[in-house]
This record gives C-alpha cells, sequence and structure tokens, in this order.
C-alpha cells in the first residue's frame, strides 16, 4: 500500500492528553473540532478500564488518526501514556512520511521534550478561540480530510460534562452580585475651555495630575470641579472659563449641543472621569497598583494584610473572615479588584476579581512576576481549587478594608463633590439553586503543605 493510500484510509484527529488535567480543554475543543467537519478521538469518554481501554486509545492512534494533536504542559508531557503515544506518533510519522503529524497545542509554558522540541507549537495560551482559529487555518492548510456535508457531534462530549455537572432545585435563593450601587451623584457637571493662549503640553500634564479628576474634550476640559479649584489646579497653565454647565442626568441621556457632544460621547466621557476618581481613591489607600492590559487592578499589600491573616468582614453576630494575601506552592498571591462605572439600569461600579502573583522572598512577597503569560498560567492552576464561597469571601473582605467601618466611601470628584457607593454588593435573588451545601466544609479549600501555617481552613463560614 502506497503512503499516499495509507494516509486515505485514515481520517482521525486524535488528541493525547492527561487525565484530569486536560479534560476541561479536550471538552471545549473536541466538539468545534467535530462542527468545523474532523472525525476526533479523545479518551475522555466513557472508555473500558485497562487493558481494553489502552488498547483501544493505541489501536485509534496506530490504525485510524491523520493527526495527533498533544496538549503541552509540563505534567501532561510527564504522564507515561502521553509519553508512549508521542513514542507511537513519532514513528507514524515516519511510516507516513509526514514531518507535521504531531501538532503541539501550547496550553501552558512547558520545558522541550524530546522529538517534538522543534515542532511548531498552536499558541492557546491567553485564548482558546484564538487558537483554534489557528489551529482549524493550520489543518486545513495540510490538508487533512473533514466532511461538512453532514456534520455530526458526538453527544457524549455534552453528557460527559453534565454526569460532572451539579444539579438544580427549583427554589428561590439570594445572590451577592460584583455590584456596588452609586446612591449619591453631583447634579452639576461642567465644561470649561480656556479665555486665552494656553501651553497645551502643560494643560494635558495637568489634567492627568489633576487633585480632581477631568478628562479633555477639544480644546477644553469637563470636571465636577469648581471655577474657584480650577484656576488654583491650573494657574500655571491659563485662564479657564465656565464655557458650560449641565445637570447630570440630562447630560448622561442627551449628551449637550451647546458642548458639542452626543449621548455615548458623555457616557463615555462620565465613565472615565469616575473611573479615575476610583483609582485615585484606591491609590490613597496604599494599594499595590497593576496594569492588566489598560484596565488597572489593585491589590492588598502587607502593609494591610499580613500573609495568611484573615480579615473580618460581615454584620454583627455573623462575623466572617477571609484571607486577601497567602502563600501557595511557594508562590505568594494577592487579590485585588478592577472597578468600572456603569449606568445601566442604574449607576454603579462593577468590580472584577484579581490575583497577583509573587515569589516567595524571605518570608514575604517579592516583585511580581512580570510575564503576563506566567501570571495567568499561575491563576488558572492555583486558583483552580477556589470555590465561589472563596471568591465571595475575598470581595467581601476587600470591600470590608476599603470602607473601613462605613457602609459607604466616597470618590473624590472635587473639594466639595463625591460620588457615594454602597460599600456592600447589590443582592439578587434567583429563581432556582442548587443542591449544594449554604456553609463551607473543612475541606473546602485545596490544603497545600507549602501554605504559611501549614494546613489549615483557609475560609471560615
Amino acid at each position: 500500500m502506497s503512503q499516499e493510500e495509507k494516509k486515505t484510509n485514515r481520517s482521525t484527529v486524535f488528541i493525547s492528553k492527561a487525565t484530569p488535567e486536560d479534560d476541561e480543554f479536550v471538552l471545549w475543543l473536541a466538539p468545534r473540532l467535530e462542527a468545523a467537519g474532523y472525525t476526533v478521538f479523545a479518551d475522555i469518554l466513557s472508555l473500558d478500564p485497562g487493558g481494553r481501554w489502552r488498547k483501544k486509545v493505541t489501536g485509534a492512534l496506530q490504525n485510524e488518526s491523520i493527526k495527533m494533536l498533544l496538549c503541552c504542559r509540563d505534567t501532561t508531557l510527564n504522564k507515561n501514556g502521553v509519553q508512549e503515544e508521542i513514542g507511537i506518533a513519532e514513528d507514524l510519522a515516519k511510516e507516513l512520511r509526514d514531518p507535521q503529524f504531531i501538532i503541539p497545542l501550547r496550553l501552558e509554558k512547558f520545558k522541550k521534550v524530546f522529538g517534538i522540541g522543534e515542532l511548531q507549537y498552536v499558541d492557546f495560551v491567553g485564548s482558546w478561540a484564538r487558537g483554534l482559529q489557528e489551529l482549524l487555518a493550520g489543518l486545513e492548510k495540510q490538508g487533512v480530510s473533514r466532511s461538512t456535508d453532514k456534520i455530526v457531534i458526538n453527544p457524549n462530549w455534552e453528557n460527559y460534562k453534565k454526569r460532572l455537572s451539579i444539579k438544580v432545585q427549583e427554589a428561590p435563593e439570594v445572590l451577592t452580585t460584583n455590584w456596588l450601587r452609586v446612591t449619591d451623584i453631583p447634579m452639576i457637571i461642567r465644561y470649561y475651555q480656556p479665555s486665552g493662549a494656553i501651553v497645551h503640553a502643560q494643560f494635558q500634564m495637568s489634567c492627568r495630575e489633576s487633585s480632581f479628576p477631568s478628562e479633555i474634550y477639544n480644546r477644553g476640559f469637563f470636571s465636577f470641579a469648581s471655577p474657584e479649584e480650577v484656576e488654583e489646579q491650573f494657574a500655571n497653565v491659563g485662564k479657564f472659563v465656565v464655557h458650560s454647565e449641565h445637570e447630570f442626568a440630562s447630560f448622561l441621556e442627551s449628551g449637550s449641543k451647546s458642548s458639542d457632544i452626543r449621548p455615548r460621547q458623555a457616557q463615555n466621557l462620565l465613565s472615565v472621569i469616575f473611573r479615575k476618581s476610583w483609582e485615585n481613591f484606591c491609590r490613597s489607600t496604599g494599594f499595590y497598583e497593576y496594569d492588566y492590559s489598560g484596565l488597572l487592578g489593585f491589590h492588598v499589600t502587607k502593609d494591610q494584610a499580613a500573609l495568611g491573616k484573615r480579615i473580618s468582614w460581615g454584620k454583627q453576630g455573623a462575623r466572617r473572615s477571609s484571607m486577601l494575601r497567602n502563600i501557595i506552592k511557594g508562590k505568594v498571591w494577592q487579590y485585588g479588584v478592577s472597578a468600572t462605572p456603569h449606568f445601566w439600569p442604574y449607576m454603579h461600579l462593577r468590580l472584577k476579581a484579581r490575583v497577583l502573583f509573587s515569589p516567595l522572598v524571605d518570608k514575604e512577597a517579592g516583585d511580581v512576576f512580570d510575564d503576563s503569560e506566567e501570571q495567568h498560567r499561575l491563576r488558572r492552576s492555583l486558583c483552580k481549587g477556589w470555590r465561589n464561597k472563596a471568591w465571595h469571601g475575598r470581595q467581601m473582605a476587600f470591600l470590608g478594608l476599603l470602607s473601613g467601618d462605613s457602609p459607604y466611601f466616597e470618590l473624590t470628584l472635587s473639594k466639595d463633590n463625591a460620588l457615594k457607593v454602597d460599600a456592600t454588593p447589590v443582592l439578587v435573588t434567583s429563581p432556582i439553586t442548587t443542591i449544594l451545601p449554604d456553609i463551607l466544609q473543612d475541606d473546602s479549600e485545596e490544603y497545600d503543605v507549602s501554605t504559611l501555617g501549614g494546613f489549615f481552613v483557609e475560609e471560615v463560614e
């Protein structure tokens, strides 16, 4: 049989993976490959245990596969079964005269393995969707056979996920959101324009460094500050006068004809001003600032919480405690949040949880890892055991640090104006609930021998 005939008799895209490390990824990838017309095999589905299971996997690779997609991370590549599959695939690559028979899929940074070290990988780090696009383009370029006439997606991928899913009950449940309602907003925002010549470079710098947030628009800027504050703050730039005043609600909804600004522009402008106010507030508290692709996150430092310290939160009589900094697997993690203003259905700040990792140096956090891919890998692996209750507790503890004993905090917009923000997140009621205990048990968090203080329950509720 010729090499072309051997290839023609093969139609399966074989996924080499580790269990359970790669299950989540493969359950996502496999049905999408089938939706593109490819026949897929992966050992995640129900297979007979023992020798028959291994025989079926080996037979699928040796006799049916046209390509092997190799999940690549150090834990996967160190598995004996995966190494055996790599050896079989190397022999097949020679037999089929296909040097691209093995296609590495980079899920994390990994050490080169003999035999595949020089192969070009498809990068899934940071974006599985982007990696899938690159993989599909590569399979098409290499002429891997597929059928688009009758797409068949194996229902067992979804059935497998359903077996692991949590059942729901038809019962209401009160849930805590990541929304903080803004309860007090200044009535008037002003547009200032220069009355004479100004130094534009100095003007832009003064707007960035102003003690009150402002946003440049055309020749001037918008601000909630009074004319007296503006005169004082911009004395070294030039003279500015009030061009127009705008009632907040009307400006948000309709923009302004006098300032030639449309509603969408007005909303974006207000969002930037409020975000600057949030960032100034967080800086004033001493949180560590980290840039997540243009959106700043603010993290708890040793000045706010020692490693392993529990931060109390909750109402009197129902106090809880959560950690915001600790050690896991020899790395220091520090909890933080980003916040973005939103105006619908009412004005609120929407929080996004962040976790930042650093090496452990002399029993304290060293400089944060400056590799974004390393940060991403650590979040996916080390935070995987954190359940919803843990994330909720960290958010509440962070807000407790932010507001102190007050039920709200204020974001300064000028000497006499501020956004008043509830320190307690908005609650919503879900019509259904999950069949899970509402109280964290002693084994609710993954234990780790390298965690500061040894074995203990990290969250208490």
